[in-house]
């Protein structure tokens, strides 16, 4: 019964290893985007940026659900 927990543990510490590395990912790209002039960036770019962001903001979201059910049922992570 136990084993969900550990697989709870494991998944959250790959998701938050992930999502750290996106986000500096992120931060490096939106640095890039506004250091350029208005329209040098090709529209590939910024799809890819937005899409990255968004991303970013579904991992972070699942991250707190893997913390909160952690909370609950008594895990640590």
């Amino acid at each position: 019964m136990d084993g969900w927990k550990e697989r709870l543990k494991a998944e959250y510490k790959e998701l938050k290893e992930r999502l750290e590395k996106l986000h500096k990912w992120n931060v490096k790209q939106e640095a890039a985007f506004r250091l350029q002039r208005c329209g040098d960036g090709k529209i590939e770019d910024d799809v890819n940026r937005y899409l990255c962001k968004e991303q970013e903001e579904a991992m972070t979201r699942y991250l707190y659900i893997l913390e909160l059910r952690a909370e609950i049922y008594g895990i640590e992570l």
